[in-house]
């Protein structure tokens, strides 16, 4: 056997023994990189410490951090919850209102933070109980949260599109532009499916707000809802870069937190910024080890063997894209996010490349798809998430979120059909 085969082998077959025995994502990328390199005769630890360095030192990934500020800031800084608050002014007097109250949030809250798991929690600290008292199966309600909060990674700002776009070396600022739309398509696919799934409860909706409760809740929100504008329209006039958005995001975020809203001082700053250093720290030492693995595969040549592997699929850029959202979905049940876009990327896109799909369009959907796969189960960190801010069973959750993520799925797979659903209004926004 090759040495490429047999790196290929251990790098499969270490990570699933690695992830078997319960060891750290991180860890378990550089101890299989390091496998490999030994099978490869590339060892030596200079070149590891150095590539585990080099996999970190990118002036775009100094997004990621401050994404993740924000989102800490606008859950304890009272933004989360004025946004909730007019969402729920607005349509939480209808049938089913707080499910639709849940969406239009997610939506909201989507184009500020960036992070899946931090608007999940948000919406599941307050909403579920809300959703408990008024009669609601907690199942379904569970699901649907957990199904709003992966809409974070897909709209603007994206911690995944940053981490895409470092990796597979494509514009972040035409990702995010491209994401606007997918993320509102998923949305609608979440509102369709919660009418159907509540249209014959006969739970009670609370009375519809006066026009000045409506109005003074917006006014509340107000300051909450400029920071998309100022990011979508920064980004599309070329005022700021993506990470100058993040860090504009941040300090918008503690900006409002602090001085308009007063809900955050110096002593709850601090525990806040561990948290968000934490959470950073974590995602980052995941981007570095990845980075070692992702150098490794591309000495094995791993991506031309799976080019190679495709080539029948190159001239069906649809059918190779179905192929290639089909293994992700797979990897998806087992990986979480980040990783599998760290491992992926560098492998599919030389075939996205010889086949001649826009690599940002492929960047939409692969991102979409490891955004479903947080609801995923066995691993689905969201729903985890989810089941244990609201005291469920993970085996209810899952239950519940079944009907979304089909919905979810089949939006995915109708923009591979039909790629001007995503590239269309992507031309407009650039």
């Amino acid at each position: 056997m090759s040495p490429e085969g047999l790196a290929f082998i251990v790098f499969v077959g270490g990570m699933l023994l690695l992830m078997g025995i319960g060891m750290n994502m991180a860890l378990a990328l550089v101890l299989t990189g390091a496998g490999m390199a030994w099978v490869l005769d590339f060892w030596d630890t200079q070149l590891l410490a150095q590539n585990l360095v080099a996999g970190i030192d990118s002036f775009p990934l100094l997004a990621v951090p401050f994404f993740i500020l924000a989102g800490e800031l606008m859950n304890s800084g009272g933004i989360s919850q004025r946004i909730i608050a007019m969402a729920q002014a607005w349509v939480g007097h209808i049938h089913g209102g707080l499910g639709f109250v849940a969406i239009g949030a997610a939506v909201l809250m989507a184009s500020m933070s960036g992070s899946a798991l931090a608007d999940t929690a948000a919406l599941a600290t307050i909403l579920l109980p809300m959703m408990r008292q008024q009669g609601y199966p907690m199942n379904t309600s569970a699901g649907l949260i957990a199904s709003g909060g992966i809409i974070a990674p897909i709209i603007p700002p994206s911690i995944g599109f940053v981490i895409f776009g470092v990796a597979a070396n494509v514009s972040i600022s035409k990702l995010f532009m491209a994401g606007i739309f997918p993320g509102l398509w998923l949305a609608v696919s979440l509102v369709f499916t919660w009418w159907w799934l509540v249209r014959k409860e006969t739970i009670a909706p609370p009375p519809r707000k006066t026009l000045a409760e409506v109005l003074e809740a917006m006014r509340l929100a107000t300051w909450a809802l400029v920071l998309p504008f100022i990011i979508v329209f920064g980004l599309k006039f070329g005022v700021f870069t993506p990470t100058e958005a993040a860090v504009v995001a941040a300090v918008y975020s503690l900006f409002v937190s602090t001085v308009i809203y007063r809900e955050l001082n110096l002593k709850k700053l601090v525990p806040l910024f561990v948290s968000a250093a934490k959470t950073c720290s974590v995602v980052m030492f995941l981007v570095a080890a990845a980075m070692v693995s992702a150098w490794l595969i591309t000495v094995a040549n791993l991506p031309a063997q799976v080019v190679e592997l495709l080539q029948p699929l190159l001239d069906s850029p649809k059918l190779l894209m179905v192929a290639i959202m089909v293994l992700t979905m797979l990897v998806g049940t087992a990986l979480d996010m980040t990783p599998t876009i760290l491992l992926l990327t560098p492998v599919l896109m030389p075939v996205v490349k010889a086949a001649g799909i826009d690599p940002v369009y492929f960047g939409v959907l692969f991102i979409i798809n490891n955004a479903i796969g947080l609801i995923t189960p066995p691993v689905g960190t969201v729903l985890n998430a989810v089941a244990g801010v609201g005291k469920i069973g993970m085996d209810e959750v899952t239950k519940g979120v079944v009907p979304f993520m089909i919905a979810q799925f089949a939006i995915m797979f109708l923009m591979i059909a039909f790629p001007q659903l995503v590239m269309v209004p992507a031309r407009w926004f650039y």
